[in-house]
């Protein structure tokens, strides 16, 4: 394929791309991790071309999304909205999160509830890929492929990737 550009894959990874969130496992209908939390780290790659003035991108911008988005569930109580095997229910202005037998208050400023199945690194970094995807100062970008991980703690790492499909 002549005059196809070499692609280049750009990596982010900032002290500053974090979020500290609480949050539970849930292994079945009635087991769960107790209450915990975690200050998960995020990083991203963008593969593109580089363009006639040597740049791929600004890729400030890209840092900038990404910090967004981790702001967002900065100090929040994670709860996913697709579970299986727990149930939310809004009263008397709390957010109750049933599992089994257990009955779960929550303030609603504490929580943030996540189109997942569970709360774990996996659907973590899969959400935030394809937020990052749909963010309005990236979609217009030529990026070939994205890959986003996000780490509970040292040495423990879910990847999630997308790649553009070609005809």
């Amino acid at each position: 394929m002549p005059n196809q550009k070499p692609l280049i894959r750009i990596e982010i990874s900032k002290e500053y791309l974090n979020f500290s969130a609480g949050h539970f496992t849930l292994f079945s209908a009635t087991e769960r991790e107790n209450l915990h939390g975690h200050n998960f780290q995020v990083q991203a790659a963008v593969t593109t071309t580089v363009g006639a003035d040597g740049l791929a991108f600004d890729y400030v911008l890209l840092k900038r999304v990404l910090k967004t988005l981790c702001d967002q569930w900065d100090e929040r109580v994670l709860l996913p909205q697709q579970s299986p095997y727990l149930r939310l229910e809004q009263r008397d202005g709390m957010l109750l999160a049933h599992f089994a037998d257990e009955q779960i208050p929550f303030l609603h400023r504490d929580v943030l509830t996540l189109p997942l199945r569970n709360v774990t690194i996996e659907e973590l970094a899969a959400l935030l890929l394809a937020r990052l995807r749909e963010h309005p100062d990236l979609a217009s970008r030529d990026l070939r492929a994205i890959e986003l991980g996000v780490s509970s703690g040292l040495g423990q790492w879910a990847f999630s990737s997308w790649e553009q499909q070609t005809a």
